[in-house]
């Protein structure tokens, strides 16, 4: 059998779809390269799909909130709030004492012998009480221990509401004020501080100072109990002569207030000392004994 001769190729009819000029084929698109001008993840600028568009702004918030803090990070934000609150207290503590920062080494030990006179003064009353106690409790006549014990108190009560005079070792206080800036809230820290220095009998000028003693500033000066009380003013105080003086020369206390005033301020020790101003005995009009 022979071989037959290669066959003509058909001519491209009219309904071919490839008829006409061949396109050159478009090459494709590299994968992993940038997007059309839509976007591919929702929400992205130029979405067609509803979504508004995310800004930077809240990318960040949603980054950082709700916060994701691991174990470590809370302890170390306790120990961080722990040392603030120290500091804090320190900070405080040391302008608290600022004053006492300043105070020179002798000002520093004669507060620390004042406070330790304090300390032996109320261990001192605790003894006699406790002495007063047993005596009662041991005594064979009660009753007249009883009744020596009660005078003994009422002549103290009368020391101490002014009502009766009293003398012993104690101080004098002098305040001479040329420029009349002495107040009355200055001369009532002076008996402040006598008071805690342990001062058990006050009196300035011809006034008895008892615990319910005021003093007010008026046109005419001073006023104490509403009496006027002029120049100078002289305080009369029976106590322990090495505990009240220096309670009133610590420092920042009642003598550099007056010294910074130009006001002089004289002190002097005696072993005896007289307050023989005397206060009247009032009645109560409501207070009765609850003593059967």
């Amino acid at each position: 059998m022979r071989p037959q001769p290669p066959r003509p190729a058909a001519a491209p009819g009219p309904g071919d779809a490839s008829a006409g000029p061949r396109r050159p084929a478009e090459p494709p698109a590299p994968s992993g390269g940038p997007s059309d001008s839509r976007g591919d993840h929702p929400g992205s600028p130029g979405r067609d799909d509803g979504t508004e568009p995310v800004s930077g702004r809240r990318r960040l918030i949603d980054a950082l909130w709700p916060p994701r803090l691991t174990r470590a990070q809370l302890i170390v934000a306790l120990l961080l709030f722990v040392l603030g609150l120290g500091l804090a207290i320190q900070v405080r503590s040391t302008n608290e004492n600022s004053v006492l920062r300043g105070a020179r080494q002798e000002d520093l030990v004669r507060i620390l012998d004042e406070l330790d006179n304090r300390t032996q003064r109320l261990a001192d009353e605790k003894q006699r009480l406790e002495t007063q106690r047993n005596e009662l409790e041991n005594s064979s006549d009660q009753a007249e221990e009883a009744r020596r014990q009660t005078l003994q108190r009422e002549r103290q009560l009368g020391i101490l509401a002014g009502t009766v005079a009293a003398e012993g070792p104690g101080i004098e206080v002098t305040i001479r004020d040329s420029g009349g800036a002495v107040r009355a809230d200055m001369l009532l820290d002076a008996i402040q501080e006598l008071r805690a220095a342990g001062a058990e009998a006050i009196q300035v000028n011809d006034v008895r100072v008892v615990a319910d003693t005021y003093f007010t500033d008026a046109d005419d000066g001073v006023r104490i109990d509403g009496r006027k009380v002029t120049q100078p003013f002289v305080f009369k105080v029976i106590g322990k002569p090495e505990d009240l003086e220096p309670a009133l020369n610590i420092p920042g206390g009642v003598v550099q207030t007056l010294k910074k005033e130009q006001a002089t301020v004289d002190i002097q020790r005696s072993e005896k000392i007289v307050v023989d101003a005397l206060r009247p005995m009032e009645r109560p009009d409501y207070a009765r004994s609850s003593s059967r």
